[in-house]
């Protein structure tokens, strides 16, 4: 007999289960990495940085770049003394006591400078006049008094030398009108960046800490950006409680899903074990019943073949006599052992229903994840609670924030100074109008003197190719020289105040030059206002910046400069220890106690009852294990009859066709037919039986002798899931609500570790301060002083180069006019 395909499966899927149960219980769960905090958010805030920005200005590069070095390089040679510090400190402690030697030594080139121009002030009038005088007496400007040779070339040098000088002084004039027009163009905007840069710095230091509870700046600006890790930490809330439990229902199915497949199987074992036992007694009976009713008729039948065959008539049939002498009954299944005992000791088993059990316990353990949520609920609302009360916390980082008396004196101090520069500022203004109108009307003058020249010069020629005889009169050449005259009056007349103009606006663009931008650009002024005692007590902006006792402004400055916040250049540790504020702990504590304490049994499932224990228990008792399944198989090898009744009655059909005597053959035939009749009646009935029986006993015999130790193992093994499962899904909450932890935690410290690094460099950041300062140096001698002092140098050079003028256009109009003795 082979063993059925469906036994074969059952014995493979009770393998693979005791397998799969094993695995289970030899790797417990709660030793999975984190999966709630892995890995852990990285948070993104918004940029703090103040909105009122300081906009960093610059040196544009421009094609008069050229003249402002000409220019620098000219001053630099005027003042070469260094910057005055002794001459400084007096003026700004005592102004009284500044002695005028003093102030002549170090402005020595200057004073130079205003000799020069002094005495070109008083020579050109003085000049001017004699000029007068000498046309009164037609001396000078008059007409040569013999030709000669040598006129031609000496008019063509003084042409080509007038010429020159003007194409310089018109060179001159037009740098004079360009600069003087930038000076005008960047003057105002100019002006206008002094208060504005005081306003905005005014109101980037106040928007440093929370000036007003709507303020969204600065400080707490940085404190409201705590509403990102918030959100996180509560969006993680929602999903902590389901997250938990399914945590425990993926890491501890196996080993149910394993005990529940175990029991399942053993409820399987008992329906089918009792099964084949009913059919294996019910069968056994049947088998004895019908030898029984078989053994007379197959003596009776054997009888008669015998004797056929033995009948003197019968030809060859000795051969078969033999046979039918051993037609005799195989198998006694009477002689098998009774399983009446065991069933009498399974009778009304299972008295409980396993399938519904298991679906119970199936359904009880899927349900964990709910279970977890409902029983998380309160928790997790306290958790929502205590972020708001960690909200008020963060709020008091801006409330204890120390900024604000730092930042008040530095504000006071920008509004005096906002006051203070409005009426200088004015008068600068005013001042700069009257430089620009002059210097205006004074460049329309020297183009009014080039243009005299140029008319002169063109209508003086013009003439002299017209005349034939020099001595001749001709209108247009006479006309010539009295515009080179009338040029040279124009020279006469406003030379002086020219120069007075240049030298007046010279004197204060040159110092600002040479006292303030070169050491502004050499930080000699910083080294100065550092210096102590340099600096009169209402001045010292040591104390008015609130810096530190061994600080300066110079140091303060690269700091700023470098990106430096208030927080390191004001040193602030010193008194506010930042550090202290951010510790995580003092955010987190009652977060992390309200998880730490928590707990619940989210693992209390029943596999199995008591009376499904009781039923395990019977099965295993009942002896089952006890039959001699051997006999049964032995018996099973015997057939039913001993000999084959097919056989047989084949041989008596052969012998029936060998038969010369009909009488003998028709009852060979007869009882070949009533052989053949107690095959398919009696004997085929009886194997289906035997067949029938086979596969309960192989089933039995299987499974008997592993049933104590399977049915022991099956309740070990559910009582012991039964007593694990709490323990596991407690170690799994535990270990998930440290996960949950760990990860909150670390939003709580990027945030923390955010603001103290934002504090201390970005919202505090005093690089306005140092852009001011550059934006001022830029302002006053990039855009300003620079194209001033190209207007004052431009027109010295037209004042100075309009004395060749005069004597060239002097000379020059001598050969414009008719020649008094023609000399051959």
């Amino acid at each position: 007999l082979t063993e059925p395909p469906g036994s074969l499966l059952a014995a493979e899927a009770m393998r693979a289960a005791g397998l799969l149960l094993a695995w289970a219980l030899l790797h417990p769960a709660g030793t999975q990495q984190c999966h709630l905090a892995s890995p852990g958010g990285v948070l993104r805030f918004t940029d703090t940085h103040a909105e009122i920005r300081v906009p960093a200005l610059h040196r544009v590069p421009s094609s008069l770049d050229p003249l402002y070095g000409l220019v620098r390089r000219c001053l630099d040679l005027i003042q070469q003394n260094p910057l005055p510090t002794e001459l400084l400190r007096v003026a700004l402690n005592d102004p009284g006591s500044v002695r005028t030697s003093q102030v002549v030594q170090y402005e020595l080139g200057y004073v130079v400078c205003a000799v020069v121009a002094l005495l070109f002030t008083v020579a050109m009038p003085v000049a001017g006049m004699c000029f007068c005088y000498c046309r009164s007496r037609r001396r000078c400007g008059g007409r040569l008094r013999a030709h000669r040779r040598s006129l031609g070339c000496r008019r063509h040098c003084l042409l080509a030398c007038l010429s020159l000088t003007s194409l310089v002084i018109l060179t001159s004039v037009i740098c004079a009108f360009v600069t003087s027009q930038r000076v005008k163009g960047q003057m105002e905007p100019g002006l206008g960046a002094v208060p504005a840069t005081l306003r905005t710095l005014r109101q980037h230091i106040a928007n440093v800490p929370q000036v007003a509870p709507l303020s969204w700046q600065g400080v707490q600006m940085v404190v409201d950006q705590f509403e990102v890790p918030r959100q996180q930490i509560i969006s993680d809330l929602g999903g902590l409680s389901r997250s938990v439990g399914l945590s425990i229902h993926a890491q501890l199915k196996a080993m149910t899903y394993a005990a529940l497949a175990d029991l399942q199987d053993r409820a399987g074992d008992l329906q089918t074990s009792l099964h084949h036992l009913q059919i294996l007694d019910k069968t056994a009976r049947a088998l004895a019943s019908a030898r029984a009713e078989l053994e007379p008729a197959l003596r009776e039948q054997r009888r008669r073949v015998v004797a056929l065959l033995d009948d003197p008539r019968c030809t060859s049939c000795a051969s078969v006599l033999g046979r039918a002498q051993s037609l005799e009954l195989g198998a006694d299944y009477g002689k098998v052992p009774s399983v009446e005992k065991v069933l009498k000791a399974l009778a009304g088993l299972p008295r409980s229903d396993f399938a519904e059990m298991i679906r119970q316990g199936n359904g009880t353990f899927n349900s964990i994840p709910e279970l977890a949520v409902e029983r998380m609920a309160h928790v997790i609302q306290d958790l929502r609670d205590e972020m708001a009360q960690v909200t008020e916390k963060v709020q008091s980082i801006a409330n204890s924030f120390p900024l604000p008396d730092y930042t008040r004196p530095v504000s006071e101090a920008l509004v005096k100074a906002e006051d203070r520069s409005q009426p200088y500022l004015r008068e600068v203004e005013r001042f700069e109008q009257y430089r620009w109108i002059a210097g205006t009307v004074l460049c329309s003058i020297i183009l009014l003197i080039l243009a005299c020249n140029v008319i002169g010069m063109a209508l003086g020629a013009y003439g002299l190719s017209k005349r034939e005889d020099p001595s001749d009169y001709e209108c247009r050449g006479e006309a010539g020289a009295k515009f080179l005259l009338v040029g040279v009056g124009l020279a006469f007349l406003f030379s002086w105040l020219l120069i007075l103009l240049v030298f007046a606006t010279f004197l204060v663009g040159g110092n600002i030059q040479t006292l303030v931008c070169r050491n502004w650009i050499n930080q000699e002024i910083y080294k100065f206002i550092d210096t102590p005692g340099n600096l009169p007590p209402s001045m010292n902006l040591t104390h008015q910046l609130n810096l530190r006792r061994d600080s300066n402004l110079s140091a303060a400055y690269r700091d700023c400069k470098s990106g430096a916040g208030l927080w390191e250049v004001l040193q602030l540790e010193r008194s506010y220890d930042l550090d202290e504020h951010l510790k995580t702990p003092k955010y987190t504590a009652d977060f992390q106690k309200r998880l730490g304490d928590f707990t619940a049994r989210l693992g209390d499932v029943r596999l199995l009852r008591s009376e499904g224990r009781q039923d395990l228990e019977t099965f295993a008792r009942s002896g089952m294990d006890e039959v001699d399944y051997g006999r049964f198989q032995e018996e099973m090898k015997n057939p039913v009859v001993q000999t084959s009744l097919p056989g047989l009655a084949r041989s008596l059909e052969g012998l029936q066709k060998m038969q010369r005597n009909g009488t003998v053959a028709g009852r060979l035939a007869a009882e070949a037919r009533a052989l053949w009749q107690m095959q398919n009646s009696t004997v085929q009935s009886q194997e289906a039986l035997v067949a029938k029986l086979g596969e309960s006993v192989q089933f039995l015999s299987r499974l008997a002798p592993q049933l104590q130790e399977r049915v022991k193992t099956t309740l070990a093994t559910t009582a012991s899931v039964e007593a694990r499962l709490p323990v596991q899904a407690q170690q799994i909450l535990r270990q998930e609500i440290g996960c949950f932890t760990r990860k909150e935690l670390r939003y709580f410290a990027q945030y923390l570790n955010w603001v103290g690094q934002t504090l201390r460099e970005d919202v505090a950041s005093c690089q306005p301060l140092a852009t001011a300062l550059d934006n001022g140096r830029v302002i006053l001698c990039d855009r300003i002083a620079d194209p001033w002092n190209a207007s004052c140098f431009s027109l010295e050079c037209c004042s100075f180069f309009l004395i060749p003028n005069i004597i060239f256009a002097v000379r020059l109009t001598k050969h414009f006019r008719p020649i008094r003795n023609r000399l051959m």
